[in-house]
């Protein structure tokens, strides 16, 4: 497959390497200018999983997890589960040039930590963020619960939902969804462990809210599936509607949705024990059923769908494998050639596998903004973007 490498400033470096793509509008040659850009970071911090959404009115909000650097009282590192990671925000009125300096609160769990904050714009101004949450329990109690839930000193409390209705300013309180069918766990506070999901939920054009979610399968408790749930009503109830993806080996996680201007559903999705490839499932009856997996054969997780202007598709992922860093596809408006289109190299300069994560949007001005968490040479987690000008179709 072809790969388009793109530079710090504005123009192609190193051009593409053998195979063939029919991707529409980027051809052998064409120059992508990116850009790179910070949008927050702060040595005190440990700040990962951004989403982000442009408002009516031209403003971004970038969503991110931040929790304390443990360095900074003598640790060694950082985890990705912390009893004192919040859901936070910053704002750009000028299209991603400057953010605002001080997150504004999301959401602060009050018994844990809270993981990737989710954004999702519906037609009516409404931001829903989905999340989920880890409490840290002493040693003591931990096999009080299910092995499907404890994970080092942490315990799953599943995923919630939280909504604002004027532009992130205020939010709910906490949206249990419904536990997956099946899911006989129990949590701490003597219920159901509600579905969660990393990834894109998306609003159909029948008004509904499409999220794919994950539940264990069978009784390895790192072998996950994806289930399908709906909303009718802008995420205030769920339901389940059907099974994405299943296996006795591999394991399928972190899904983000699209919906193709013929009405197919598109849950693009990151494996475990399948060699970390890109597999993608398709539902062409509404959410109904989804059809056999497909492999795109290429490395990759997890993932974001934006639609363009031009009707096309850009894939954007992050890439553990040296050398680490974002990567992006441009597919047609079916997502047809998701094995074939070709690679566009976004980051290469990662320092370790603790990077990506990345989401996508528009700008007011025309311009694609890909945002991603990353490190600099001090090993500071931030949050960076890449503007991103591709080749007219």
């Amino acid at each position: 497959m072809n790969k388009v490498i793109c530079s710090l400033c504005f123009l192609l470096l190193a051009g593409f390497f053998a195979g063939s793509s029919d991707s529409p509008g980027l051809e052998t040659g064409d120059p992508v200018p990116a850009e790179n850009i910070i949008l927050y970071h702060d040595p005190q911090f440990y700040a990962a999983f951004p989403s982000i959404v442009q408002r009516t009115d031209g403003e971004l909000i970038c969503a991110f997890r931040r929790a304390p650097d443990r360095r900074v009282f003598g640790e060694k590192g950082n985890s990705h589960t912390d009893p004192n990671s919040y859901l936070v925000l910053v704002r750009s009125t000028d299209n991603g040039r400057t953010w605002s300096r001080e997150p504004e609160l999301i959401y602060a769990h009050p018994f844990g930590g809270s993981q990737d904050p989710c954004l999702l714009q519906l037609t009516d101004g409404t931001l829903l963020c989905t999340s989920y949450g880890w409490a840290r329990v002493d040693d003591s109690v931990k096999e009080n619960f299910s092995a499907s839930l404890r994970h080092g000193a942490f315990v799953f409390m599943g995923g919630y939902i939280v909504r604002s209705e004027d532009g992130g300013h205020e939010w709910s309180n906490a949206i249990l969804p419904p536990p997956l069918p099946g899911d006989t766990a129990v949590s701490a506070f003597s219920k159901p462990v509600p579905a969660y999901n990393r990834g894109a939920p998306i609003q159909g054009k029948d008004g509904r809210i499409y999220w794919a979610v994950a539940g264990q399968s069978g009784t390895d408790t790192r072998r996950t599936a994806t289930h399908l749930m709906i909303s009718p009503d802008g995420g205030l109830n769920w339901d389940y509607a059907c099974p994405i993806a299943s296996d006795e080996k591999v394991a399928f996680n972190e899904t983000s949705m699209y919906e193709s201007p013929e009405g197919t559903l598109i849950a693009f999705m990151r494996t475990e024990s399948m060699d970390d490839h890109t597999v993608l499932a398709r539902s062409v009856d509404g959410g109904k059923s989804f059809l056999p997996l497909e492999d795109t054969g290429w490395q990759g997780h997890p993932h974001f769908a934006l639609p363009l202007p031009d009707h096309r598709v850009l894939l954007v992922y992050g890439y553990r494998h040296d050398p680490w860093g974002i990567r992006a596809r441009v597919l047609n408006a079916e997502c047809t050639d998701a094995a074939t289109a070709d690679e566009i190299v976004l980051r290469a300069d990662g320092l370790n596998t603790d990077l990506g994560y990345p989401w996508a949007t528009m700008t007011a001005d025309g311009r694609i903004l890909v945002v991603y968490y990353f490190h600099d040479q001090n090993n500071v987690s931030h949050i960076a973007g890449t503007f991103l000008d591709l080749p007219k179709k």
